[in-house]
């Protein structure tokens, strides 16, 4: 029986590191990644004196070099990545072109270049979890903008200039009057979810699962201590989505459950 690996970014802490703990405890080996190394390296040893397959590696999502550098490592130790965990994210302070862009680098664009990269060390059949938020909903947005979004044909290469449009708007305080939202957190994750949708779609001939996953209000750093849910619970929802035995994708999901765009 091959043995099957999951690569999880953002894995140092709260629902990554849940993550990387739930689905090692159902026997996959774990890569676990992040953009710091001591704590990176310290929650891999964590998880292997729970007796987990665990290892760590550095990953920076924002940075096409630690990207393209994991990329080259798992090329030449001759590793496949059954299960890609986009996790990764940040939620800035404030709203400007600059909290907008650096919101993106890591939530949008990292995610995507993540997963370009990555996609010739998936094989055909694999998964991919964008971890995302109910934050994404279209609910509130500008009509014309929803419907570019949601549109089923939208090519990747327009969602990204639509991303770069939301930046560029959001630089000159414009953003509103083109549909977005005045939250870079919230305009990332519908973006990812819009990707998640392309990929669903682009992915299908190979039978990869492309999924975006809403693990709800989690009480971690980013949640906060306030927030309804455990750690646990939030990454039970990933892990479902991560081990989905059947051919779900291009789906929105919390508990295992569709939630609405």
């Amino acid at each position: 029986m091959v043995e099957r690996l999951a690569l999880i970014t953002g894995g140092n802490r709260g629902l990554g590191l849940e993550t990387a703990r739930q689905i090692g405890q159902r026997g996959l080996r774990v890569i676990l990644t992040s953009r710091s190394e001591p704590e990176g390296y310290a929650a891999a040893q964590q998880l292997i004196a729970e007796g987990l397959a665990v290892e760590y590696r550095p990953l920076d999502v924002a940075s096409d070099a630690s990207v393209d550098a994991l990329a080259g490592a798992l090329t030449k130790d001759g590793v496949t990545v059954d299960i890609l965990v986009n996790n990764a994210g940040v939620a800035l302070r404030g709203f400007n072109g600059d909290v907008v862009r650096r919101t993106l680098a890591v939530n949008y664009s990292g995610a995507a270049r993540v997963t370009d990269v990555l996609l010739p060390r998936i094989p055909d059949g694999g998964t991919i979890v964008m971890v995302s938020s109910a934050l994404g909903e279209l609910t509130n947005y500008g009509a014309e903008l929803k419907k570019r979004l949601l549109d089923p044909a939208l090519p990747r290469a327009e969602l990204d200039a639509l991303v770069a449009s939301f930046a560029e708007d959001a630089g000159h305080g414009v953003h509103a009057e083109a549909g977005w939202p005045s939250s870079a957190y919230n305009a990332s994750k519908a973006a990812l979810n819009a990707l998640t949708r392309v990929y669903a779609r682009d992915l299908a001939r190979r039978r990869i699962l492309v999924n975006a996953v809403c693990p709800g209000w989690v009480r971690t750093d980013m949640g906060g201590r306030n927030a309804n849910r455990s750690v646990e619970e939030g990454a039970a929802s990933i892990v479902w989505a991560a081990l989905l035995a059947d051919a779900t994708t291009g789906g929105f999901f919390r508990d295992g459950e569709r939630i609405p765009w």
